[in-house]
């Protein structure tokens, strides 16, 4: 355990972030799993998932959770799913 009084702070900052984080993946996560069922079960209200899905992703991406360009791939590899299932 840190004896400075600023290590004793960031390791509380950075549990908080790393909670934070956690949580903006696990909705992400969450986000793709549904959209996939619900590609898998009903292709015609996909598109309304994805947009849900798609928005859960921009969010993160926004919060720098995850990069940019993986938010790009993720979103991108859902249109496909979501072009082939229609």
């Amino acid at each position: 355990m840190a004896n400075i009084k600023s290590a004793m702070k960031r390791v509380k900052v950075n549990a908080t972030k790393n909670l934070r984080n956690r949580m903006v993946k696990s909705k992400v996560k969450t986000a793709i799993r549904k959209f996939e069922t619900e590609v898998a079960n009903a292709p015609a209200n996909a598109g309304a998932q994805y947009n849900l899905t798609a928005s859960a992703i921009d969010k993160a991406a926004a919060k720098g959770v995850i990069h940019k360009n993986t938010a790009n791939r993720k979103k991108a590899r859902l249109a496909k799913q979501l072009a082939k299932a229609q």
